[in-house]
């Protein structure tokens, strides 16, 4: 793909370096692509290391096949012999730095037109985390410019019609939304919903949706709440039960009195657990352990606390 080149013969301008490039490049012959879709560098302090080595090269056109596509970017240009078209960050490091040359691969084919030269551009920094995903979507609308129609930009770049037109909806956004996009407060895939709303309401769409999904939250959150004392019932939640003793016989003063077994005065009667908060679980053993008039008695105590 990319070839090395005598840089003594570049546009007839002297070169004072060495012909083999792997010698490197002088900085002073490299100038950044001046259509370099990254508004900022940020911190290059990832790249301190290039002071010592250089691990991978700058793809570079040479100054004049850049000029033939922006010829207005001559006074940004100057007398440099190269654009560097991938590598902007590292040429920086290298000023930066103290590094005096950088290696690079020459690719005139990367210059055959805008839509290619802005294409190699954006594609070196597509999927890095550090590329502010509105740079990413401003470059790839400068990329589809250049093209007849998205169709043809997106086939021509290897892209799907789909992921660029989702680039470019990020535009429609309200600079407030980019800015929340941009910090990591807004999904991408809620600000290419939002960007589908007419601009005055983007803001408060969002602000309803927001508001909407916090009280789903908090009803998700009382239903498992729920769901957990359901399934494990605390000593405050227990149910109260009552173990009553078989009895029969009169009652005195009302209360029933235990059953007086004739064959053995000595056996304790067996013990009947029931939910006290049956109504009909307490009467069913009252009925089948008491007397008619302990019944009645019963009934009258009750009655007289109601």
């Amino acid at each position: 793909m990319g070839r090395r080149v005598n840089l003594a013969t570049i546009d007839d301008k002297p070169v004072a370096v060495a012909a083999d490039t792997s010698a490197g490049v002088s900085l002073a012959l490299l100038v950044a692509n001046p259509r370099n879709p990254r508004e900022d560098l940020g911190d290059l302090e990832d790249l301190k290391s290039i002071a010592k080595r250089q691990l991978q090269p700058c793809l570079v056109v040479t100054a004049k096949g850049y000029l033939a596509l922006w010829p207005g970017d001559a006074e940004h240009v100057g007398n440099a012999q190269y654009v560097v078209v991938n590598g902007c960050r590292r040429l920086a490091a290298a000023h930066k730095y103290g590094r005096t040359e950088l290696l690079i691969v020459h690719d005139e084919t990367v210059a055959v037109s805008r839509g290619e030269l802005l294409g190699a551009a954006v594609e070196e920094n597509i999927g890095r985390q550090d590329f502010d995903i509105i740079e990413e979507a401003r470059a790839v609308e400068a990329v589809v410019a250049e093209y007849p129609s998205t169709r043809e930009a997106a086939k021509a770049r290897g892209w799907t019609h789909g992921w660029v037109s989702q680039r470019r909806a990020l535009l429609k956004l309200t600079p407030e939304m980019q800015s929340m996009l941009r910090a990591g407060d807004l999904a991408v895939r809620d600000a290419r919903r939002l960007a589908r709303v007419p601009a005055a309401d983007q803001v408060s769409t969002w602000r309803a949706e927001q508001d909407a999904a916090e009280q789903r939250k908090k009803e998700q959150a009382e239903q498992r709440k729920q769901r957990r004392q359901l399934k494990q019932p605390n000593a405050s939640t227990a149910q109260p039960v009552v173990t009553a003793v078989t009895t029969e016989g009169e009652p005195t003063s009302g209360i029933p009195e235990p059953r007086n077994d004739s064959s053995s005065s000595a056996t304790v009667p067996p013990a009947v657990t029931v939910e006290w908060t049956n109504p009909r679980a307490v009467a069913d053993l009252c009925t089948a352990n008491m007397t008619p008039a302990g019944l009645e008695a019963m009934l009258d105590i009750l009655t007289s606390r109601i």
